[in-house]
């Protein structure tokens, strides 16, 4: 027999292969897509023909519940909180972050591994042990219901993930960078933000991207450090959910969960060239 004997159901069996991958990844996205699907159709629906038994795919589309939710639950207002909230949550937890991650993964210090797993061990803290005591110091210091409040809290949350994921980054690095430039004249700051930030920019980035879609979605913090001024859409949503006597509104909660979702999937699609960057360096490096 010949080898193109012998190397063809090597190559047709490769081919089933790939074709099977294919499938299970088709089959993968419209099994998590479906849910997403469903509520952006459900939007446009009267609410009658929500509750269609059978579902109906084909009906007379309408905006009525968006332009009325949108005045009733000032949605406007609490969108434009959960942007301020997370970029500045995001903001804040990559710079606090890095820097602690670095400090872990370069500078030799007595206890750093008692450090490090001791803010690993906080990620496992239960949210709601925190939020009430978090609560009275606000309300004793008179800063509830604004935004760096809110932003603080859910740094408590943000940081350990970063300073994890960051720590990662810079042990894949080489030290002779850092090493380089302190010999040309720098200092251990000055190495850290002209030559490993740079290098590790495509991590930096991923993970605030990461963090201010952790941050986007969180309730429990919002629900009880905030009562009107700093509300966010979680919140809204919580509150759809809960202002009717006869049943869930479902009408207003897809159409308030469509206007939450967009944002995401926007700011994905314009960030994904950093993000996946970042994650391929991640998987890559070291």
């Amino acid at each position: 027999m010949t080898a193109a004997a012998f190397d063809a159901p090597l190559r047709r069996r490769s081919r089933l292969g790939r074709k099977v991958r294919i499938a299970a990844g088709v089959f993968a996205c419209v099994v998590f897509l479906f849910p997403v699907f469903w509520m952006v159709l459900s939007s446009f629906k009267e609410q009658r023909d929500i509750f269609t038994v059978p579902p109906t795919l084909f009906f007379t589309p309408t905006l009525e519940t968006y332009i009325s939710y949108m005045q009733r639950a000032d949605i406007s207002r609490r969108l434009i909180n959960t942007v301020i909230v997370a970029a500045g949550s995001g903001l804040l937890s990559i710079v606090a972050g890095a820097m602690a991650g670095y400090a872990l993964a370069r500078i030799k210090l007595r206890g750093a591994g008692t450090i490090g797993v001791i803010i690993l061990l906080s990620r496992g803290v239960p949210p709601i042990a925190l939020a009430v005591p978090m609560f009275l110091v606000a309300r004793s210091l008179g800063v509830t219901d604004m935004h760096i409040t809110l932003i603080l809290a859910y740094c408590t949350f943000l940081i350990p993930y970063v300073m994890w994921l960051m720590r990662g980054f810079f042990l894949a690095l080489p030290k002779e960078l850092e090493e380089s430039a302190m010999i040309d004249g720098c200092s251990r700051f000055g190495a850290f933000f002209k030559i490993i930030v740079p290098i590790s920019m495509p991590g930096l980035l991923s993970t605030m991207i990461f963090s201010m879609i952790l941050a986007w979605e969180e309730l429990l913090f919002a629900l009880v450090l905030t009562n009107r001024y700093a509300s966010t859409i979680p919140v809204a949503i919580a509150g759809i959910a809960g202002d009717t006597v006869n049943g869930a509104n479902w009408g207003a909660l897809t159409a308030v969960g469509t206007i939450t979702v967009i944002p995401v999937v926007v700011f994905a699609l314009l960030v994904q060239k950093w993000l996946i960057q970042g994650l391929a360096d991640g998987a890559t490096k070291g």
